[in-house]
């Protein structure tokens, strides 16, 4: 024997007889796992918590949109799902080093994708409630993404030391993106 229990890659240990070492060592299954690789971190929850917030908002802009014209429905989805691809997939990790399960933070994911849907829904159903709906809902989901531009992408963008080209960099990306809004605003 080579000393190598080629079925699990384990050594033996100096001193175990050769019976001993044929043993197939248990494996954990994480399938049989609760769902989560032991201690769930409280991060994680609110995580969860704020990302079924932030896409009801994101349903809710969906909905009015759609609302104000299929173009501008249609446009608005486009550009939500542009946006929440990365965002998820940042949060899938956040829930992964957290403590869950690849295949348990997949599920959550979906249980808080469907915040979108209700969101929509929502958004969908307030017109019929009172006629100025798209009035108020758009402004407060606008205002949203303003919060968290203001709130957390730029304090990030400005933390620490960047260099003068990374600045000149982010400086353009800021003003392609107000063009990019004007350009829209003015062909639409």
């Amino acid at each position: 024997s080579s000393g190598i229990n080629a079925e699990y890659g384990e050594k033996k240990k100096e001193g175990d007889s050769g019976d001993e070492a044929e043993k197939p060592v248990e494996k954990k299954d994480e399938s049989s796992d609760s769902g989560c690789g032991g201690q769930v971190k409280v991060s994680a929850y609110l995580n969860m918590a704020a990302d079924l917030t932030h896409n009801f908002t994101d349903g809710l802009a969906i909905g009015s949109s759609f609302l104000v014209s299929d173009k501008m429905g249609y446009m608005t989805t486009f550009l939500i799902l542009v946006h929440e691809v990365p965002h998820e997939i940042g949060d899938f990790a956040i829930l992964v080093q957290s403590g869950f399960t690849k295949s348990t933070a997949m599920h959550f994911q979906l249980i808080t994708a469907l915040g979108a849907i209700l969101g929509t829904a929502s958004g969908l159903a307030a017109e019929q409630f009172f006629e100025a709906a798209t009035h108020i809902i758009l402004p407060f989901t606008a205002g949203g993404f303003i919060y968290i531009a203001t709130v957390s992408v730029i304090p990030e963008l400005l933390e620490g030391s960047s260099s003068l080209w990374q600045g000149i960099k982010e400086i353009f990306a800021l003003g392609l993106g107000i063009a990019l809004m004007i350009l829209i605003a003015e062909y639409e």
